[in-house]
């Protein structure tokens, strides 16, 4: 009995938690709220009726479907380059052993440490320097510099607990690389590059400070919903993209954090 009340946390713990909880959740339920409301041209509270009509005048707007498109093209593309850069970094950094090898750590998480202002200066610096034209490449390549880093910190982990004796007996039992990678490696590190694979998606998908450096005249989804802001008619429609917006990057946290949960139980780890 004195173990089970001594695991019960307090009241005003209990109640500090979902203060927390509340304050940062609260103005995501006033977004659902705001796009099922009947006022087009402010934010008033309450909402003086529900309506569904904006979710198929979002639907018929063609230029939410353009953004989309960028959106979804440019995060599949920058989470791809992530994958195998991160992973080929990961590799390197956690299964060898050279002269500055943390400094190269260090130089790949860098990106994910600068301010997303910087970056963007940076990048668009070197385009105008190079006289490469603003494209979707661009935006994929802004996008690609914080992207390899969620996977590289996800694959370097799990790199690390996967026992090296296994690598040694695969190799010993006649495998090549690439057989020893596909039937030992991969499995040990499929659910990390997965979880991060989908991070790197959501990241790429709402990112906005690096796209409005590197985009040029193109509007990502997120873009769009910042132009669409300072116009005073169909306010609801901006709402209804963005209840989209949370719900497909909250899909992919969701499932990075159930495939990552258990990421310490990995086959050989620590014989």
């Amino acid at each position: 009995m004195r173990s089970d009340r001594s695991q019960r946390s307090p009241l005003l713990l209990k109640i500090a938690a979902a203060g927390g909880l509340l304050f940062l959740h609260l103005p995501i339920l006033l977004i659902f709220v705001y796009a099922f409301t009947t006022e087009e041209k402010s934010y008033q509270w309450p909402p003086p009726g529900l309506t569904t009509q904006w979710l198929a005048i979002a639907w018929n707007r063609p230029d939410v479907w353009s953004a989309l498109g960028l959106s979804v093209q440019v995060a599949c593309i920058a989470t791809a380059i992530a994958l195998v850069l991160g992973t080929l970094c990961a590799a390197a950094v956690s299964q060898t052993k050279f002269f500055g090898r943390e400094v190269i750590s260090l130089l790949v998480i860098l990106p994910i440490a600068l301010p997303g202002i910087i970056t963007g200066i940076a990048l668009r610096s070197a385009f105008s320097l190079f006289d490469i034209p603003f494209s979707v490449w661009t935006i994929v390549l802004g996008h690609a510099t914080f992207c390899v880093v969620v996977v590289y910190n996800n694959a370097v982990a799990r790199f690390r607990r996967t026992s090296g004796s296994l690598i040694e007996a695969s190799m010993d039992l006649g495998a090549d690389g690439f057989q020893t990678f596909r039937h030992v490696i991969l499995p040990n590190i499929g659910t990390a590059l997965l979880a991060g694979g989908m991070l790197a998606f959501a990241l790429s998908f709402d990112e906005v400070i690096v796209t409005t450096f590197t985009g040029g005249q193109q509007s990502t989804l997120p873009i769009w919903m910042l132009e669409e802001l300072i116009r005073p008619r169909q306010r609801p429609v901006t709402n209804v993209v963005a209840m989209v917006v949370v719900l497909v990057t909250f899909l992919p946290i969701l499932a990075a954090y159930y495939l990552t949960r258990d990421g310490d139980q990995v086959a050989g780890a620590g014989k």
